[in-house]
């Protein structure tokens, strides 16, 4: 039972809604499972709220000593750091740093005509404040460096906010040298929205501090809703990656002096990204492919770079940038919305969760084999990268890529589909302009795009083609390659709630070939199916070395029985990686109330189970800024039994934001579950006057009005809630199940069909469409909507077969 999401970073342009991977405990509130989603990230943006005196105090504290202290002795890796992005991540609002035009420039965008200009040393700029009135602000720091650069400005409670329009720094030819809107789409973009600039969204000190500077300590007090932020440095400098660099500093002046004895093993650094193996890349004589030699023992390095480069949402500070990812920060998995069903990135999700699908990474390649670490520029141009690896006369030819260069062209020019990343690497733009390579490293695969509808790099550059003409052509060109089945094909079925999806998908868990987060994304989705799940396939995989995959056996541990969960759990409470931990002491809650309570005796459960309870709650905590994870806590402790706490939780979320819905509707269902549904209604009337068109809310407050058997007023706001939420099956249903209790059972009939084009997989409508027709005495109907339910779906009971033969034995 994974966690409603409380974001980490995301980027400043991508409209990112609270996502949950999770199914419903209770079909009131699909809210309270809340899901293992990695968390969500948000604006490349920063804000400062201590000032340099305090930052500097704040550094020598913990053994930062700063850049220009490392430039003493590694002088050609800080002049490769100098101007690198990492540098520029973040920097004070100066003449040097600012790129845009504030020449008095003027910028409309959603009904805002924003002005930009100077005032001395100052930047200013006039724009809607949080109140929607026209405002002027100073800008306090400029973030980001090309393609575009944002801007900060200063709140009170020591927030930055990121500005919601940026400047386009590409050269004029490319399209740049402009202000633009970093949500044009958006609809309604005022200060009710979240994106707006003016809201917790976009603050800097959560959604981007802890990736866009050196050893950032957020600083947020809860009691009263502000942050006192620091940093050592207000860039990425060289200790975010090396850590604090006090006792490397101490130990190379010893060595100086004559000390022969002066360097540990790491010298003094707590991280090792060093590789001390001296690897070599060898190449296969019969298949022309490279693998390393000896094979990588640590992943320290990718572990570093992965804490940014990736989706993910922080669960405990402070750490080493080299740990375990998974000991610190939830990765998002491969959840609808966020990737497509191959694993190709769709929403802003970075690197890691895509390099990490890759052949290569699984060679042992890191991220410093491409890219150099400190200037951030690959180790050389265009297919020459590549080629380090990979031998070019056989890859780098017309003959494996069969797109011959013209007269024109540059050798492996990008888009000339001469380019590896043309073909291996295909482009997404975020943030409007910023055009992102897929890390993925993937073949192209125009027959997936043709049965999965997946994007694929032919048909991205060859628009007149269909799929299916590309996929042929492949075929002409390669062959019929022999490879196993893509991990697609199972995570496509899940999403769309296929017949056959249960199978494929415990079948993906269980290939060791696969990479981890498509067999944890696949295992998510197996838990969210109405089958049972096999104890002993999660016994096999609670086993197994990947960290994403355990905590994903965590996860599915309600979906067995009492026995089972408990043997299974009790392990991964000791497991070494915290996120395993977290995610089994959540599962496991709901056995620990149901324990007997013996008087003057502790719990056994509740005992073991109290370290990684602990955890969890710390891992809340990190964030307690964000509604998100006050609402798991509030599940926990409601799951616990402990409904004084779980009150309190809800109203916490509440407190930070008013319309954040989801606590509405856990705090209703709490008090529907002590027999409060007064109060119950109280809450969700007070949600709905935030959110008149929320259909969780409409949906709970449906589903009261038929415990207190008012079936017209329940029917009306089912109707609205499943208009509004028609990608939810469940609210159709329910929305049926009601109009045909308040007589109308045409109506529900209808209903249901119409539900059954949205969702031809879900067996709960097919099923009430036979007996609700039966029921009216259509047999005609109920026998045609019998035969399809036969075949689309199991009928394991003999329920429906033996309907449809009496059905078909009455028309006779």
């Amino acid at each position: 039972m994974p966690d409603f999401p409380s974001a980490g970073r995301r980027p400043a342009a991508t409209p990112l809604p609270i996502l949950s991977d999770a199914r419903s405990l209770a079909p009131v509130v699909p809210h309270l499972l809340a899901a293992t989603v990695a968390l969500l990230l948000l604006p490349a943006v920063p804000i400062l709220a201590a000032g340099s005196a305090d930052a500097a105090h704040e550094a020598a504290a913990n053994d930062y000593i700063g850049s220009a202290r490392c430039a003493t002795c590694h002088v050609p890796e800080f002049t490769a750091w100098q101007g690198s992005h990492h540098d520029l991540a973040m920097a004070e609002a100066t003449p040097e740093n600012v790129l845009g035009d504030f020449d008095d420039a003027e910028f409309t965008a959603h009904g805002v005509t924003t002005r930009f200009y100077r005032d001395g040393d100052a930047f200013r700029v006039d724009t809607d404040g949080p109140d929607g009135k026209p405002a002027s602000y100073s800008i306090a720091y400029t973030f980001g460096w090309t393609p575009l650069q944002q801007y900060l400005i200063r709140f009170p409670g020591g927030r930055l906010q990121a500005l919601g329009i940026a400047w386009d720094s590409r050269p004029a030819d490319q399209g740049g040298q402009r202000w633009f809107h970093l949500y044009p789409d958006e609809a309604d973009y005022g200060p009710d929205n979240p994106l707006h600039w003016t809201n917790r969204d976009q603050t800097w000190n959560y959604q981007c501090a802890e990736c866009h500077s050196t050893d950032l300590h957020k600083g947020y007090d809860l009691s009263t809703d502000a942050y006192t932020t620091t940093w050592a440095e207000i860039d990425v400098a060289c200790e975010a990656c090396h850590g604090p660099g006090a006792a490397h500093a101490k130990q190379a002046e010893a060595a100086a002096a004559g000390n022969a004895d002066a360097w540990d093993a790491h010298k003094g650094l707590t991280p090792d990204l060093a590789d001390r193996d001296n690897p070599t890349w060898p190449q296969d004589p019969e298949t022309g492919l490279p693998h390393r030699e000896p094979a990588r023992s640590s992943h320290a390095e990718v572990n570093t770079c992965a804490r940014c480069h990736s989706r993910r949402g922080q669960l405990h500070v402070p750490y080493t940038p080299d740990a375990p990812l998974e000991d610190t920060h939830r990765l998002a998995l491969l959840a609808e919305g966020l990737y497509y069903a191959d694993g190709q990135i769709q929403d802003e999700v970075f690197v890691h969760g895509s390099y990490i699908q890759s052949r290569m990474f699984h060679q042992g390649v890191t991220c410093s084999d491409c890219h150099d670490p400190h200037s951030l520029q690959l180790r050389a141009p265009g297919n020459a990268v590549c080629a380090r690896c990979h031998a070019p006369t056989r890859y780098d030819s017309a003959e494996h890529h069969h797109h011959p260069m013209t007269e024109t062209e540059t050798a492996g020019a990008k888009g000339s589909g001469t380019a590896c990343l043309d073909c291996h690497m295909p482009e997404r733009s975020y943030m409007v302009i910023d055009a992102r390579a897929d890390h993925s490293l993937r073949i192209p695969r125009p027959d997936l795009a043709a049965a999965l509808g997946t994007p694929d790099a032919c048909t991205g550059c060859h628009t007149e083609l269909t799929p299916e003409q590309a996929a042929a052509q492949v075929q002409t060109w390669y062959g019929t390659p022999k490879r196993p089945a893509h991990f697609a094909t199972a995570l496509h079925a899940g999403r769309s709630g296929a017949p056959d999806a249960a199978a494929k998908l415990a079948k993906l868990t269980a290939d060791a070939e696969a990479p981890a987060i498509a067999r944890a994304t696949a295992l998510d989705l197996l838990a969210q199916q109405p089958d049972p799940i096999d104890p002993a396939l999660l016994q096999d995989l609670a086993e197994s070395d990947p960290p994403l995959l355990r905590a994903a056996v965590a996860r599915a541990l309600e979906r067995l029985p009492p026995q089972n969960a408990l043997s299974i759990g009790l392990e991964l409470l000791d497991d070494p990686t915290r996120l395993v931990r977290i995610d089994t002491a959540r599962a496991m809650a709901a056995y620990a109330r149901l324990e007997a309570n013996v008087p003057g005796r502790e719990s056994p459960l509740r005992k073991a189970l109290a370290p990684a309870l602990a955890e969890y709650r710390e891992a809340q905590l990190t964030n307690a800024e964000r509604p998100e994870d006050w609402l798991n806590l509030g599940v926990l402790d409601s799951l616990l039994g402990d409904s004084d706490a779980a009150e309190r939780d809800y109203r916490q979320a509440l407190a930070l934001e008013a319309d954040f819905t989801p606590a509405y509707a856990n705090l209703a269902d709490l008090y529907r579950a002590l027999g409060r549904d007064d109060d119950g209604r109280t809450v969700l009337e007070q949600g709905l006057e935030q959110a008149p068109d929320d259909a969780d809310l409409l949906h709970a407050l449906g589903l009261l009005e038929i415990r207190t058997k008012h079936l017209p007023a329940a029917v009306e706001l089912l109707g609205r809630a499943a208009a509004q939420a028609p990608e939810q099956p469940r609210y159709a249903y329910v929305h049926a199940l009601a109009q045909e209790a308040n007589g109308n059972p045409r109506a529900a009939i209808a209903t249901l069909t119409a539900a059954t084009d949205r969702h031809p997989n879900n067996a709960e409508i097919a099923l009430a469409l036979v007996s609700l027709n039966a029921k009216a005495g259509d047999r005609e109907a109920a026998i045609s909507w019998a035969e399809r339910y036969l075949a689309h779906f199991p009928d394991p009971s003999g329920q429906v077969s033996t309907l449809l033969t009496q059905l078909k034995g009455a028309a006779d």
